[in-house]
């Protein structure tokens, strides 16, 4: 190893860049850190049709966080999905969305008075936060291999 590269292999580097170096050993592994990226726990959403309070305001724009395992676990003991276990959506999406318009703060009654087609929207981006992590994909043309994002749409909770 020449007396370049042990200053380049143990000097600071950027974030997301590698020094090279030629040793073989632990100076030429990258550190795990340098590649992660941030974790992502919080998604805007605008819902197709939006809630409507009770004095008539439409609240259409919200952010859903990552769900835990205590989220998912916590409604299973509610009385109400014991009944109806239909209703374990309604109860689940009350946990997770964190802001919905100016209301001050979301629940599951807020989430039951919702329009079906804006609870089917939530219950596909909650498929999709928390079963692949993203919406998005990056992919490649494979004609030209130009890079592009598709949106991972599907199905909705509990469809194959």
């Amino acid at each position: 190893m020449g007396p370049g590269s042990a200053a380049v292999a143990d000097g600071p580097a950027s974030p997301g860049a590698f020094a090279p170096t030629s040793a073989p050993g632990p100076a030429s592994v990258p550190e795990p850190v340098a590649v992660r990226q941030q974790l992502r726990t919080e998604f805007p959403f605008e819902l197709p049709r939006g809630y409507v309070d009770e004095s008539g305001t439409v609240h259409r724009d919200g952010v859903m966080r990552l769900a835990t395992a205590r989220d998912e676990l916590i409604p299973l003991r509610d009385v109400r999905v014991q009944e109806n276990p239909a209703y374990l959506s309604v109860v689940l999406l009350g946990r997770v969305i964190t802001r919905l318009g100016t209301l001050p703060m979301v629940h599951d009654g807020i989430v039951e008075n919702m329009f079906a087609s804006d609870l089917a929207f939530l219950q596909d981006f909650y498929r999709q936060v928390n079963a692949e992590g993203h919406t998005r994909a990056a992919v490649e043309c494979p004609h030209c291999s130009e890079p592009f994002e598709v949106e991972l749409g599907g199905s909705r909770l509990g469809e194959s």
